[in-house]
């Protein structure tokens, strides 16, 4: 058996387009494609929040000081529309990003103490409404200003006026530290990430080691040694672990020592995040991806056995990415925390537990059980993989 491992592990090596799937693209390339992303959307964001935004406004005078308030506004400029009609061909062309209609009679229902209303005019389809989140900033401010206006009449002192405005505010106190805090957000993604790792990084060595060597014509020699084909299956299933766990876990390495050196350019919150985790969490988390990289070695080792050829193989093995990405996923769902019955679920509870360590707040008596529930589906799928080796209707399906 474990000749036929090394011998699967020198073929993975010295097949270079495996090889760069295997190790490159975890190691080096998707630790650099996160942390670019990382900092060009932060980035982003900031030059977003603080760019010049081109306007047009009508009926000025029906609201002068509003008016007033948005040319003095810093990073807003003003541009002339000869009518409203030209306003949605303005924002199409970018020559505006929105534009304020205030109707007649405004100012007057305001001196009267009546509530009014401005039409805003802007494109909404964007992922992050940042254009209606600034102008309501200017409109909360006036708002503001208008209020104590209005209470000015009652000779209210300080204290009374911020009854009148606000009677009743809120201060947060989090309970959340700031590792929990950040790890709410990169121990949801962590798992995802790991996860397809581990799951791609194998994929091309499980398309090879079954309907590869179905189309080189070398399976059937290797039928033919004095080996059993438990043993030969369990070889093959090492190979393809060894491959999917050893990935996850340089990965993990890579992205550890990019955000030593580099985490002041990504972002420090993140960085202090990454440091608080203790080694016995992150010894945790490299320990949930056994099982689970088991489970993906004895599902591509099954899929590759059945396909006739290395095309067929592709196209079975491509929409496990999509089986897998689902219970992932579900683990960012509002409401969805770890507990006894989310723990029985494949995948979705290895998701929650590396969140929860990420996090700094796991039970530690589920780890067991999730860890154990684990194992045992990996068990299952590799007895399910070498029954399926042993049926010579799926070895020699043409």
């Amino acid at each position: 058996m474990w000749t036929i491992y090394l011998k699967e592990l020198l073929e993975l090596a010295r097949d270079r387009r495996t090889f760069f799937f295997t190790v490159f693209i975890p190691v080096f390339a998707m630790p650099l494609i996160f942390a670019g992303f990382g900092f060009l959307s932060s980035s982003m964001f900031k030059q977003a929040s603080t760019a010049d935004m081109a306007y047009a406004i009508f009926g000025k005078e029906h609201a002068p000081q509003l008016a007033e308030r948005f040319a003095r506004e810093k990073g807003f400029h003003e541009i002339t529309l000869a009518s409203p009609e030209e306003i949605k061909a303005a924002i199409a062309a970018e020559r505006i990003k929105f534009a304020l209609v205030i109707p007649p009679g405004l100012n007057d229902r305001l001196s009267t103490l009546q509530q009014g209303a401005i039409q805003l005019h802007y494109n909404s389809a964007a992922t992050v409404d940042l254009t209606r989140k600034r102008v309501q900033s200017v409109i909360g401010n006036e708002n503001r200003a208008l209020r104590e206006h209005a209470l000015s009449a009652f000779n209210l002192n300080q204290r009374q006026l911020a009854f009148a405005l606000d009677p009743i505010m809120l201060e947060d106190h989090s309970t959340a530290d700031k590792r929990e805090q950040m790890g709410a957000v990169v121990g949801g993604m962590l798992p995802y990430v790991l996860l397809m790792v581990c799951l791609m990084a194998a994929m091309y060595p499980a398309i090879d080691t079954g309907a590869g060597e179905k189309e080189r014509g070398t399976l059937e020699t290797l039928l033919l040694a004095p080996v059993s084909r438990t043993a030969i299956v369990l070889a093959k299933f090492l190979m393809l672990f060894t491959v999917g766990l050893t990935s996850a876990l340089l990965m993990i390495v890579s992205v550890g020592l990019l955000l030593h050196f580099f985490g002041h350019a990504i972002g420090g919150d993140v960085v202090q995040m990454v440091r608080a985790i203790g080694p016995l969490d992150l010894a945790m988390v490299a320990l949930m991806l056994v099982p689970t990289a088991a489970i993906f070695a004895a599902i591509l080792l099954s899929l590759s056995i059945y396909a006739k050829s290395y095309k067929e193989a592709a196209g079975l093995i491509s929409p496990l990415m999509l089986v897998t990405i689902m219970p992932t996923l579900v683990a960012l769902l509002p409401g969805v925390e770890l507990n006894w019955k989310w723990a029985m679920l494949p995948l979705t509870n290895v998701a929650l537990a590396m969140k929860e360590l990420v996090k700094g707040t796991m039970d530690y008596r589920m780890f067991s059980v999730i860890l154990l529930s684990t194992t045992l589906t990996a068990g299952l799928l590799l007895a399910l993989c070498r029954w399926w080796f042993n049926r010579e209707q799926v070895l020699f399906r043409n």
